[in-house]
């Protein structure tokens, strides 16, 4: 199979891998998706495997990019879908009705998980809270107040130890007006029982939680989180562009999705600059880029130190090569914003986050922005789950089928048995019944985790 008809390599779809389909010399880029993935590091000839043996990566450092806006022409419509969600007190919407505790502190994190066997409310445990400085803390405490605030909570109990820096006292200022109703606050050390306190704040909370009821919602209100995780050669050829056409399908509907994982648009970045509404965006995309490659150079590191051993065997062979798959889960709408650590997703359309590729802190991240839930495609498999659903699409039948257990949804019949427009329709279909309620995988397992992104000394 060739991708693109300027490629010199071709996919044995047996595999995934790539093999020459014609003789390319010592040096010459290895073209696939249209693109460079690198270049030959010896002579390559016609019908030979081309992967770590005999390509290397042409990524270096920052670069100047030059802005020039590309339409790709996905036009608006108007659409009669719903799910059935639930409406908030302050207009928001959610797709889930728990209560969630949220821990100040990571030494909490014991009593939290005490409280949510005795209540049924979810915690989530995480190492951080206390003993950061500066931007660390900073960025834990955005990460938890986009979690307090997330509508897929219908209360939340936040959970402190009384000591730590990130204590509720200096919570409340970065979390700013919340509904005493919905959110409410255990200091432990201030209790002689913390657990009977807590479970009684829980009870209140469920109670109130109780209150709503599902309603039809239209589509234009549901946000999308993008996400890969153990890739593979089959990636970038069917679940990512299937997730992109999905993508491209809820934006025209009013929606919107949001693409993460910073490092792996390296290589792939003018494909998302190109489409940047303005000027502005444009240029918070250069810098969310090139700030990321800092990132990496201040702490000695080289920028393409990707794929992973799982990619390697599953025949991604550079970062480029990986990024260029990556990308296509963005479809090809207008990029209309760039979001921070602990931003807020405010605006219709396809937005960018800063994050690594790291997936427990990347699904994070995307939660913390307001997502309802995560599509995330697999190669490999993986059984993570995020604070909220987190949809597994295989890029291959095999997979889907071993590991039932983890996947939701097959991606395989993209490469020839249905057109992707069919499958779009078809997974389109199973969003919109987890957003009314049907459990994804991660939620049936219990596989719910957090991870906080980190910079910084530990005290």
């Amino acid at each position: 199979m060739r991708i693109n008809k300027l490629d010199n390599v071709e996919i044995n779809l047996a595999d995934g891998h790539k093999y020459a389909a014609q003789d390319i010399a010592a040096g010459e880029n290895i073209i696939k998706y249209g693109s460079p993935i690198g270049h030959a590091t010896v002579p390559i000839a016609k019908g030979e495997h081309v992967h770590t043996h005999n390509v290397k990566t042409n990524l270096a450092g920052n670069l100047e990019y030059t802005y020039s806006y590309k339409d790709y022409g996905i036009q608006p419509v108007d659409s009669a879908l719903t799910f059935m969600g639930y409406r908030r007190e302050n207009g928001d919407v959610g797709i889930r009705n728990e209560v969630w505790i949220v821990n100040t502190v990571g030494c909490v994190n014991k009593i939290a998980e005490r409280l949510s066997a005795l209540t049924g409310a979810r915690s989530f445990p995480h190492p951080f809270g206390c003993s950061q400085l500066g931007d660390d803390q900073r960025t834990t405490q955005l990460i938890l107040r986009g979690m307090v605030n997330h509508p897929n909570a219908g209360g939340v109990l936040v959970l402190g130890l009384g000591c730590e820096n990130n204590n509720i006292a200096l919570f409340k200022e970065i979390l700013g007006e919340y509904d005493p109703k919905r959110v409410k606050f255990l200091n432990c050390q201030d209790h002689d029982d913390e657990i009977a306190a807590g479970v009684a704040l829980i009870e209140e909370l469920q109670a109130y939680a109780a209150t709503f009821r599902r309603q039809p919602i239209p589509l234009a209100r549901l946000r999308i989180g993008l996400k890969c995780g153990g890739s593979d050669g089959y990636s970038g050829i069917s679940a990512n562009p299937l997730v992109g056409c999905l993508s491209d399908r809820v934006i025209a509907c009013g929606g919107s999705c949001v693409l993460t994982e910073v490092p792996e648009m390296f290589g792939a970045e003018h494909l998302l600059m190109e489409r940047c509404v303005s000027r502005e965006v444009f240029d918070k995309t250069v810098a969310l880029i090139n700030d990321f490659k800092d990132y990496y150079t201040r702490h000695n590191q080289v920028i393409y130190e990707n794929p992973s051993p799982g990619n390697k065997a599953g025949g991604i062979t550079t970062l480029e090569e990986k990024s260029l798959g990556c990308v296509q889960k963005g479809g090809l709408c207008p990029v209309v914003d760039v979001l921070d650590y602990g931003d807020t997703l405010t605006k219709n359309g396809l937005s960018l986050l800063n994050g690594p590729g790291n997936d427990i802190v990347a699904i994070t991240n995307l939660m913390a922005a307001g997502v309802h839930l995560i599509l995330f495609t697999t190669g490999r498999g993986t059984p993570i789950g995020g604070a909220v659903p987190t949809v597994k699409i295989a890029t291959n039948h095999d997979l889907a089928v071993r590991k039932a257990n983890w996947i939701d949804f097959d991606a395989s019949p993209v490469l020839g048995e249905k057109s992707m427009d069919a499958v779009t329709d078809d997974l389109l279909t199973y969003v919109l019944s987890v957003a009314s309620g049907e459990e994804t995988k991660n939620e049936q397992n219990g596989y719910r985790e957090i991870s906080i992104f980190k910079d910084g000394v530990t005290l």
